[in-house]
């Protein structure tokens, strides 16, 4: 059985922490350059071309590529044959995350209680963690830094079977025209549909991580997503939310069984700082 030592891991998740923060992963890149070839507006390829600017620097510079460094989002796939040594996982990757983010000067942006208690903690944590249990021995870890004004326009429905594929393309598109500039375009959209409340938020969140632009492995699938994709970007919305065609540079559907009576639909709007890292240990 293979072994990993929880030290190894809070050092993993704390570098992760620091690069998620400093340097857009190639997809988003190559996404965003995409974008500022085929942008007709002259206002949305001056902000995409700042964006493109910003990613350099902060690369470059070892800064963070936006003030709201975000809410640590981790994904965890564990290898069933892996064990854990010298301490519990989750504690481990809280530790990363609080040495992460105070060894590279992020800004700490979570709360102790929601309502009663709003006292910063000082390090961002706690973190969300996600576990899935997966064959084979390795852990992947990935980190996505959450920032606020995105999450704050994500939106989920419990809409009826009849509602069907209008129903669920309507709710997403109310919901990228609803938030407007609010979530920093051009954004990437997860959407989620099927399973329970909790599920469906899950799904929209997880597709966040998939690369920029990749599609569903499922061809009906897929085409949904390329259609929501082409209405989206006709609202014109544009980059920074200035007018222009690219209001997104993907969206990236997931979807879960559901109940006969249900039809849970979440959607989770990415800002245009898209930052999401990972290893396998």
């Amino acid at each position: 059985m293979k072994e990993i030592a929880a030290q190894t891991i809070t050092e993993t998740v704390a570098n992760l922490c620091q690069e998620a923060n400093f340097a857009l992963p190639a997809d988003v890149l190559a996404a965003l350059v995409r974008a500022s070839e085929e942008e007709p507006s002259a206002a949305g390829r001056e902000v995409l071309q700042q964006l493109l600017e910003n990613a350099r620097l902060a690369e470059g510079e070892r800064r963070p590529l936006c003030q709201d460094c975000g809410f640590a989002v981790i994904f965890l796939e564990i290898g069933q044959d892996l064990h854990i040594s010298g301490g519990y996982l989750y504690d481990a990757v809280q530790e990363g995350v609080s040495q992460g983010y105070r060894a590279g000067y992020l800004r700490k942006s979570i709360v102790r209680q929601p309502i009663l208690n709003r006292s910063n903690t000082g390090d961002n944590t706690p973190a969300v963690i996600h576990a899935e249990v997966v064959p084979g021995d390795q852990l992947r870890i990935k980190v996505l830094p959450k920032g606020g004004g995105s999450e704050n326009m994500s939106a989920m429905a419990m809409l009826t079977p009849a509602d069907g594929e209008k129903g669920v393309a309507d709710f997403v598109l109310r919901t990228v025209e609803r938030a407007g500039p609010n979530p920093c375009p051009p954004l990437i959209v997860g959407v989620g549909i099927g399973g329970t409340a909790d599920k469906v938020t899950y799904l929209a969140k997880m597709a966040l991580t998939r690369r920029v632009g990749e599609p569903n492995p499922d061809a009906q699938l897929a085409a949904f997503e390329r259609e929501l994709l082409e209405r989206i970007n006709a609202l014109g919305i544009g980059p920074g939310g200035f007018g222009g065609r690219v209001t997104a540079l993907a969206v990236h559907v997931e979807t879960y069984p559901a109940h006969i009576a249900s039809l849970p639909v979440a959607v989770n709007l990415q800002c245009h700082s898209a930052r999401l890292k990972e290893a396998v240990l």
